[in-house]
């Protein structure tokens, strides 16, 4: 674990490095006041017009225990909901199919589970819904007249979160997964009727111990993505 003095001394670059999703985290509690100085600073992230569409749930504690208990008891009774948007396209096709496709390989190799134990691919999935033991959960959610230039904008804002984050020495682990429990969020969250959940978020210290923290997605090359005009 990085100390707090070499933490806030990381530079931005070094946060964008640093920066990945952490799928296990320490029960180390996070300081009330290091989750407001994020959030406070994290306001300042850009949006379109500077309408700030975001409207942000935190959760410790008792209430984030008994979210998770909520969710665990719909998940043993076999229930589900459904999501009211698509996190991914419907037929994804090249090469984006192949990116998402490698890093979930890598995930299941890594904690070991083989590609036909479809039982325990869904039992790690499900590992979302306890916030990979995070002491600290974020919701985002928005007014649903909305359009994409202000889910952008929340996107916007999340990094934000996420980079802060990683100046303090924390973790974090960004979950669309989330999305699929839009009911149950609403009622917990008591979401405004004209209000949709967008992602929930992960905040806590690293467990380096874990296994499923050694996985780094790989990005693609500048070149496969960029194009320069003029420059």
């Amino acid at each position: 674990m990085v100390d707090c003095e070499e933490t806030m001394a990381v530079t931005v670059s070094e946060a964008v490095r640093r920066r990945m999703s952490v799928r296990a985290f320490l029960p180390k509690p996070v300081p009330r006041d290091t989750v407001m100085e994020i959030l406070d600073l994290a306001r300042r992230a850009p949006s379109g017009g500077n309408v700030q569409p975001w409207h942000v749930h935190v959760l410790a504690g008792a209430p984030l225990e008994e979210l998770r208990a909520l969710v665990a008891g719909h998940i043993a009774a076999g229930q589900r909901e459904r999501a009211q948007y698509d996190v991914y396209p419907p037929n994804l096709w090249e090469p984006h199919r192949s990116y998402r496709f490698q890093l979930g390989e890598e995930l299941y190799r890594l904690l070991g589970i083989a590609r036909e134990d479809k039982a325990g691919r869904l039992r790690q999935y499900d590992e979302n819904y306890r916030f990979f033991g995070a002491p600290v959960a974020f919701f985002f959610s928005l007014d649903r007249r909305f359009g994409p230039p202000q889910w952008s904008d929340m996107g916007m804002l999340m990094q934000t979160i996420m980079l802060l984050a990683v100046e303090r020495g924390l973790a974090t682990c960004a979950q669309e997964s989330w999305s699929s429990w839009p009911d149950t969020l609403a009622g917990f969250l008591d979401l405004a009727p004209g209000e949709i959940l967008f992602s929930g978020m992960a905040l806590g210290y690293a467990d380096d111990a874990a296994p499923v923290n050694r996985l780094r997605s790989a990005r693609a090359e500048l070149k496969s993505f960029c194009t320069l005009h003029g420059l």
